[in-house]
């Protein structure tokens, strides 16, 4: 099984882009899942490719502040709904599922989805702040087998 997500940058991002574990830029995660190695990952781009880009260009506003994890011991910014990018991750959802893999939190998806970008260090965004959808992409979470990094391995971008 490979392990995978798609997020939704919040900073500039580019295809094949590496970073550590503990390095994310800041994102909102779409769906976290897992799918076969015998061109699972291939099939899920090719079905993420119409919905990420037509979620590209929506401007989310940002909520307030939360904490999420165990204790809350995670800070998070609340993204306020947005139906473009609840349609978003209910298509990525169903890509999943149409491909038999496995949505790593289920219990956080469809209807109980809660958009947020988590805080890294002094890194945030801020209550009030727009975001645009400009970088969409699928990261593998342990690229070549090594879990301390994670490689973009498709992004969609926005086109300025």
């Amino acid at each position: 099984m490979r392990n995978l997500i798609m997020v939704a940058f919040i900073e500039p991002a580019s295809e094949g882009q590496e970073f550590l574990r503990t390095d994310w830029p800041l994102h909102i995660t779409l769906v976290r899942f897992n799918v076969t190695d015998d061109g699972g990952t291939a099939r899920f781009a090719s079905l993420a490719e119409v919905p990420a880009k037509q979620a590209l260009g929506s401007v989310l506003s940002i909520g307030g502040d939360h904490h999420f994890g165990h204790q809350g011991s995670v800070p998070v910014s609340l993204v306020k709904d947005d139906p473009a990018l609840q349609a978003l991750h209910e298509s990525l959802v169903q890509a999943v599922e149409q491909l038999s893999g496995r949505v790593a939190s289920p219990h956080h998806t469809r209807r109980l989805f809660r958009p947020h970008v988590s805080h890294h260090g002094e890194q945030r965004v801020n209550p009030g702040d727009a975001v645009v959808l400009d970088h969409i992409a699928l990261v593998d979470m342990a690229p070549d087998g090594d879990r301390t990094i994670r490689r973009i391995l498709k992004l969609w971008e926005l086109r300025k």
